[in-house]
């Protein structure tokens, strides 16, 4: 597996990439628009093929993942990137590490709590506050559930050591 740091020479790659997954760079979360091309993280490669990106960024001593993507699943891409994230907040003397899906996102849900993610926060009707934002978000998501609630994870880094944070595969 090819995991690189997005930089200056595949930003252009990775911007298309957003784009063509997420129909904008423009992600709304807890009320705020955040800018996916400013943010920092790592991408996967196959060859020149793009296989999974991950986006996070750090403020004080907590690093928050943007955003998950792996289009192989269970090849080890998703648990791959969320380890290196953990690096970099480990390196950066974070001592923690959140993340917001929403109600529908079942198969993220599952994918976080396996990784020793915790959920913290149930932010009820937190899309209506975001649609006002960015109107395209949809009222229904995944497997026909309505779109409303942002579920938030943590994982304490603070308390642990990282080996305990090394996920395997599942």
């Amino acid at each position: 597996m090819d995991i690189k740091v997005i930089s200056s020479q595949n930003r252009k790659q990775i911007n298309g990439f957003i784009i063509s997954h997420w129909f904008t760079t423009d992600m709304a979360v807890r009320g705020e628009i955040v800018d996916m091309t400013k943010l920092d993280g790592f991408v996967v490669y196959d060859k020149e093929t793009i296989n999974g990106l991950i986006t996070y960024k750090i403020k004080g001593n907590e690093c928050e993942i943007m955003s998950l993507d792996s289009l192989k699943k269970n090849q080890g891409i998703g648990t791959a990137l969320v380890n290196k994230v953990i690096e970099i907040a480990r390196e950066k003397k974070c001592r923690e590490i959140k993340l917001i899906t929403t109600n529908d996102n079942i198969n993220s849900i599952g994918f976080y709590q396996k990784r020793g993610f915790e959920m913290s926060n149930l932010y009820c009707n937190a899309l209506d506050i975001s649609r006002k934002l960015k109107p395209s978000i949809p009222l229904i998501g995944d497997f026909n559930i309505p779109l409303k609630h942002e579920i938030e994870f943590k994982m304490d880094l603070a308390s642990t050591r990282l080996e305990n944070h090394q996920i395997k595969s599942l």
